[in-house]
């Protein structure tokens, strides 16, 4: 007997594309790309990956993060943030793990601890106590 004919599922990321100004808030439960501009908070259950012409004016709250382009705000990674070459980020760190290319830039503060769960998502609360 053959193994049912079922597609698996497909991981995509939610997407903002160049030269998409949005301003407020987004909570994504997956992964998001911006190659645009977004001036609000970022939370997401998964992945965030910041293209070379995404900006962010806010904080990014998520799971883990590529940073290529340009923060203005709190990242707060519950696990891997890793700055591109091409990344500038003004403000505060809070990671577990902290990778810096060179040619990174970053003014500001690291926390390199366990991200604080009071800002942390529901649904990565209930991860956390899992």
């Amino acid at each position: 007997m053959g193994k049912p004919n079922t597609p698996e599922p497909i991981q995509t990321a939610n997407l903002i594309q160049s030269g998409t100004f949005i301003t407020g808030d987004i909570q994504s439960n997956g992964n998001i790309r911006i190659d645009g501009n977004l001036t609000g908070t970022v939370n997401a259950g998964g992945k965030v990956i910041l293209g070379s012409t995404g900006v962010v004016e806010g904080d990014i709250i998520c799971i883990n993060a590529d940073i290529e382009g340009r923060v203005n705000g709190t990242l707060l990674v519950r696990e891997l943030l890793s700055l591109k070459a091409s990344s500038l980020v003004n403000g505060e760190i809070t990671t577990a793990k902290l990778a810096i290319e060179p040619g990174a830039r970053f003014s500001g503060t690291c926390n390199m601890d366990n991200p604080a769960s009071e800002n942390q998502p529901a649904y990565a609360q209930a991860e956390l106590e899992a």
